[in-house]
């Protein structure tokens, strides 16, 4: 994978963790204004992580790389991603699109982080479908889980 550096707002917390990665995965988008995309198709999606936080745990992590990759990776590796829980063919802001699976992420994300002790956040997600397409989820500070 190549080095890249994500674009991340300015934050105040002590330590900011990027954790790279990449899935192959199928999906389609059922709606007819989606084009060739309402035929199932696949993507490797290459994915960035941040998390931020002011307190390392007991093991001197802030959180462990291989658990936050394992939490994406082994849930949508290989599948077809209208096919999961998280996703559906009746609501829009349900559809496998980038912007919904990046936010699906932090979901998944956010959801485990919040069982730690030490309380790290995720901030974004960096989630590129193709060479030239990508998105970037970020919450609203509001709307953090």
């Amino acid at each position: 994978m190549m080095q890249q550096i994500y674009p991340v707002g300015p934050h105040s917390f002590a330590y900011e963790l990027n954790k790279d990665f990449h899935f192959a995965a199928a999906h389609y988008i059922p709606h007819e204004d989606a084009g060739k995309c309402q035929k199932i198709h696949g993507h490797t999606y290459f994915t960035n992580i941040t998390i931020v936080g002011d307190e390392l745990d007991h093991t001197g992590f802030l959180v462990n790389f291989k658990t936050i990759k394992d939490l994406v990776h082994k849930r949508f590796d290989h599948e077809t991603l209208n096919q999961d829980q998280a996703f559906s063919d009746d609501k829009a802001d349900q559809f496998p699109t980038t912007e919904v699976v990046a936010r699906t992420i932090y979901e998944i994300v956010q959801q485990y982080l919040d069982s730690l002790p030490n309380h790290p956040i995720c901030l974004q997600v960096y989630l590129r479908e193709t060479p030239t397409s990508y998105c970037i989820y970020r919450p609203k500070r509001k709307d953090r889980i």
